[in-house]
């Protein structure tokens, strides 16, 4: 088979694995309610097969393309694993029941949503990780809405909108240095060029925040639930203000450019000798919480089920959910199906609008099919580039639609790496929380209004030359 020559991977090659993953996606979900992984996976070995013995691909090459691809998700999934031991660890000594104690005692329900939204997106833009923003402020944030008698998907909603949109705009985060890269902009044209959708994405989101937080603002304060929530925190643990210290270092890190991985891990090992030091765990007992998460009886059911997790071993299902993502991804990356269905989706943008369009419907595509942000930016940035090029318009523009669509539709999906990630680390339940995430909505549908109306869309000189005009912004900088 090593010798035949390959098939052109055409558009039914490419769409039939995309219809047997809708299908099986659809019987898993709706008919037999169990998990994804399997129909995935299935549907991963189902597009090779297409690709054996429909386009003549050897299976040697079919797993260069799924190992390749997996090698992408690495950095996530280790990054994972230290995240469920950072929460294992900031359980047991006390720092997440302390960030909760406090916020139970300074917020209100009225003014809770937007002040996380808030929150959120400073923390985000000063780490450049919406990963780290919703592992440290977020999940105590999930602890004071549910103790304020907040659903958990309407306060996820804000951490992870709040998280995106800092995450977006920092010259820190890893997706807001690779979309300009895949365009052909620099950094701080592209992030300039983003605050004309995310600034006004931002400001309507507050604005619904604001207005959902005024239906628990009429309602009585259950002040019993939240002695007793109190009560019950203080009486388990040796709630200390000191504790904030361990997250403060852990952001003063990372803002430091410290990298992810060895910054968190240093922030779960603080976590574990704060245990030690203020909780009065053994060196066992830390190293336990670190795999196998916090477990303990508090008394109160409500705090129980908030506080008994985390650990190492916590994120195994997110993981296996990942590598199965990544293996169908990188299969149909390696065999052109998903070059081939982008490639079909452009042939019908005739218009500038219609480009603006397809540029964010294509991450979005990838975001589903592959289950990895930066593989919907690179695929998306490197098969339009030349496009955006050819019509006249500015790379910033299709930079900040990689972002505007390919960030921040990422975390709507369970078995994307960041919605995966979002629904482990923050507790959820897949889909019940994405209806409350209206920057992420609200952020594309914007970005399309101003394809088609022209508003803030740049072209290129008439010589097509933008080297003068990156240097004038770089001088301005």
């Amino acid at each position: 088979m090593g010798s035949k020559m390959k098939k052109e991977t055409t558009l039914m090659y490419a769409l039939i694995p995309l219809l047997f993953l809708m299908g099986s996606l659809f019987y898993a979900i709706q008919i037999a309610q169990i998990d994804v992984h399997i129909p995935i996976l299935a549907s991963a070995f189902f597009a090779a097969g297409v690709a054996i013995f429909g386009l003549n691909y050897t299976w040697a090459e079919i797993e260069e393309g799924m190992i390749d691809t997996i090698k992408v998700s690495l950095q996530a999934i280790i990054i994972l694993m230290i995240i469920g031991m950072v929460v294992g660890t900031w359980i047991q000594s006390g720092i997440v029941p302390t960030m909760i104690f406090y916020g139970l005692k300074i917020l209100s329900p009225g003014i809770f949503l937007p002040a996380t939204l808030i929150i959120c997106a400073i923390v985000a833009v000063a780490t450049g990780s919406s990963w780290t923003t919703a592992a440290t402020v977020g999940i105590a944030l999930i602890g004071v809405g549910e103790g304020l008698g907040i659903p958990r998907n309407i306060v996820a909603g804000a951490i992870i909108s709040g998280a995106y949109m800092g995450d977006k705009l920092s010259p820190l985060s890893d997706t807001t240095n690779l979309a300009p890269a895949m365009a052909g902009t620099d950094l701080f044209t592209h992030i300039r060029h983003m605050l004309y959708t995310t600034v006004p994405s931002f400001i309507i989101t507050l604005i619904m925040f604001a207005f959902l937080g005024r239906k628990y603002t009429g309602v009585a304060l259950n002040t019993e639930l939240i002695d007793k929530i109190l009560g019950t925190l203080s009486g388990n643990f040796n709630l200390n203000p000191i504790l904030l210290l361990v997250p403060v270092i852990v952001i003063g890190a990372v803002m430091m450019k410290v990298p992810a991985i060895p910054g968190l891990f240093g922030g779960a090992i603080l976590g574990g000798i704060a245990s030690i030091v203020f909780q009065g765990a053994s060196v066992g007992s830390a190293l336990t919480a670190l795999h196998y998460g916090y477990s303990g009886e508090t008394g109160l059911a409500m705090v129980d089920d908030l506080l008994n997790r985390g650990g190492l071993d916590s994120m195994m299902w997110t993981i296996s959910l990942i590598l199965c993502a990544m293996i169908l991804g990188g299969i149909m990356e390696k065999t052109q199906m998903l070059a081939t269905l982008a490639l079909k989706i452009l042939s019908v943008a005739h218009t500038t609008g219609d480009l603006i369009l397809v540029s964010i419907i294509t991450p979005i595509f990838v975001n589903t099919v592959a289950g990895d942000q930066y593989l919907s930016i690179v695929i998306t940035g490197r098969m339009f580039k030349e496009t955006y090029a050819e019509r006249g318009l500015h790379p910033k523009n299709l930079s900040r639609s990689l972002e505007d669509s390919g960030t921040l539709t990422s975390p709507l999906i369970p078995w994307n790496t960041c919605g995966a990630y979002m629904i482990a680390t923050l507790g959820l339940a897949p889909w019940t929380y994405v209806p409350y995430c209206f920057l992420n909505l609200i952020n594309p549908v914007i970005a399309v209004i101003y394809g088609y109306t022209g508003f803030s869309i740049e072209k290129l000189d008439k010589n097509g030359d933008k080297a003068k005009e990156n240097e004038k912004v770089e001088i301005e900088a």
